[in-house]
């Protein structure tokens, strides 16, 4: 088991990288409050792992609460579920919410804890590979609104992250892809020989190879800890962690949470990014056909539909939470391994890259 701390003072807290953690009654024991749990699955999870984690809680406060799966449930009238359910179960400031699942279960679950009673404590168990290597590290938490992503939410930092590779040989094939998506960001903002060992370690990553896996979660990870430390609430260099996000939440939004998942979006996000990047003459021309043929060997999407419209995706961007006083911030690169937030790039140059990656 690896162990990765993400520093924050007061509010530091580990993420644990293993096997069968899920099962493991001393993984869970040093992190259990007094008070009463509510463990927070969706019905896609609960199945598979539910009973392994009840195991490990106190009998008599230990109580459960199976959600609908999908990021269109990612809403305020099933966070108002949660909060319903600790309030019937009278639980009190010393209760802590258990977040089984991935992205949306740990955002949900999270947004509830922080704002239940002002704030409960927390603890993140994800199952996906994009909840482990992102959304379950970093205390941003929330729901959707119909006009954009992530609008309601809160900070509210874990007491714990318990991150079980072996979950993994449990998702589907095309949530692993997507979590593959977050795992290329970290080689393409900051770290180039990572980018460069995902090239190099297709096969492995592909076949889902223990040790390349649990490696690879393990790297991303420690990437995120370091910026998350030096920038809790995203006033300066944590925004890099978003790149690829504004164009790719404007794709999920435009397609009502249904047509992709976050990881693919995502990608194509990326792609534009990069293109933009290029056509800025911040970037030598050829990365974006290196991460196109990266993302592309993972069977992840490299396009935007060409019926979603550019206009369309650009006008997005007005609503997207990195937009300040106005001006659009998007995050660029000036190198593979090296990005920087930019705020000169002109709405014409926006949807010509959007065209430009069009299909």
């Amino acid at each position: 088991m690896q162990r990765v701390e993400v520093e924050l003072g007061e509010r530091s807290y580990p993420v644990l990288i293993g096997s069968e953690l899920l099962g493991a009654e001393e993984a869970w024991r040093p992190f259990l409050p007094e008070g009463l749990i509510l463990v927070i699955s969706n019905d896609r999870v609960a199945p598979l792992y539910l009973e392994r984690v009840m195991d490990c809680l106190p009998d008599g406060r230990s109580h459960r609460l199976v959600l609908p799966d999908g990021e269109h449930h990612k809403t305020l009238s099933t966070w108002s579920r949660v909060i319903d359910e600790l309030v019937r179960l009278k639980a009190s400031r010393d209760a802590c919410v258990i977040a089984l699942g991935g992205g949306v279960i740990g955002d949900l679950a999270g947004f509830a804890a922080a704002s239940y009673m002002r704030g409960i404590a927390f603890i993140q168990a994800p199952t996906t590979l994009l909840a482990q290597v992102d959304a379950s590290v970093g205390g941003k938490t929330g729901v959707n609104h119909e006009q954009g992503k992530n609008l309601i939410g809160a900070f509210h930092q874990p007491r714990a992250v318990l991150a079980d590779v072996g979950s993994l040989t449990t998702l589907p094939e095309r949530e692993y892809r997507a979590g593959l998506a977050e795992v290329i960001k970290y080689g393409m903002i900051g770290d180039h020989a990572f980018f460069e060992w995902l090239e190099s370690n297709l096969a492995a990553i592909k076949g889902r190879e223990p040790g390349s896996v649990a490696s690879m979660v393990e790297t991303s990870v420690r990437s995120k800890a370091q910026v998350v430390a030096a920038d809790e609430r995203e006033a300066g260099a944590r925004a890099l962690l978003n790149f690829g996000h504004s164009f790719g939440h404007a794709l999920e939004t435009l397609t009502d949470y249904r047509q992709y998942l976050h990881g693919e979006a995502v990608a194509i996000g990326m792609i534009v990014a990069t293109r933009l990047s290029e056509a800025r003459g911040l970037l030598e021309t050829g990365v974006t056909e290196r991460l196109g043929r990266l993302l592309s060997a993972l069977d992840l999407p490299i396009e935007v539909p060409r019926e979603i419209g550019a206009e369309a995706i650009c006008d997005c961007l007005a609503l997207d939470k990195k937009t300040l006083g106005g001006q659009t911030r998007l995050i660029l690169l000036d190198g593979l391994g090296k990005a920087r937030v930019d705020t000169r790039t002109s709405r014409d140059e926006m949807v010509a890259a959007v065209q430009d990656c069009q299909s």
